[in-house]
C-alpha cells in the first residue's frame, strides 16, 4: 500500500507531537533532531533524513522519502560518506520493514542493482538481504 507523503509539514504536524523545547542538558544530536522535526520534511537534505533515520525518528513518512533519493542515486551521500544514507535505511529494524514490505522489496531492487558495493556498505547489505 502506497501511502502519500505530505512534504509542506513537518513531522511534529505529521505524528500530533509537538514536544516542549527543553531548558538545557540535551546532546547536539537530540537537539537537532528535535529542530529538524520541526521543519517541512520536503525541505530536509539528505544529511537531514540520514540522521533521523538513524535515530529511527519519523520513519513511516521519511523512509518513503529516502527511497525516492536513492532511487535517483542509491550512493547518495548525507556528510558521512558515500552511501551513508543507504546505510542508514538498510539497519533499520526488520519490524520497520514488516510494516512497509513494499519498500523493503523497492530497496532490495536499489541495492541489488549497484554495480560494486562500497566497502563501508557491504555488511549492512548483507544483512539486510540475509532475511
Amino acid at each position: 500500500m502506497t501511502r502519500i507523503v505530505d512534504r509542506d509539514r513537518s513531522l511534529e504536524e505529521l505524528e500530533h507531537d509537538r514536544r516542549p523545547t527543553p531548558s538545557g542538558g540535551e546532546s547536539r544530536l537530540v537537539a537537532t533532531a528535535r529542530e529538524l522535526r520541526r521543519r517541512p520534511i520536503g525541505g530536509l537534505t539528505v544529511e537531514d533524513l540520514r540522521l533521523l533515520i538513524r535515530q529511527d525518528v519519523g520513519l513511516a513518512h521519511l523512509l518513503p522519502l529516502a527511497v525516492e533519493v536513492l532511487r535517483a542515486d542509491p550512493l547518495a551521500a548525507g556528510d558521512m560518506y558515500e552511501g551513508d544514507l543507504l546505510a542508514a535505511v538498510l539497519t533499520r529494524g526488520e519490524a520497520v520493514w514488516r510494516e512497509r514490505p513494499e519498500l523493503r522489496w523497492e530497496v532490495r531492487s536499489i541495492v541489488s542493482e549497484l554495480a560494486e558495493v562500497p566497502q563501508p556498505l557491504k555488511r549492512d547489505v548483507e544483512g539486510f538481504l540475509a532475511w
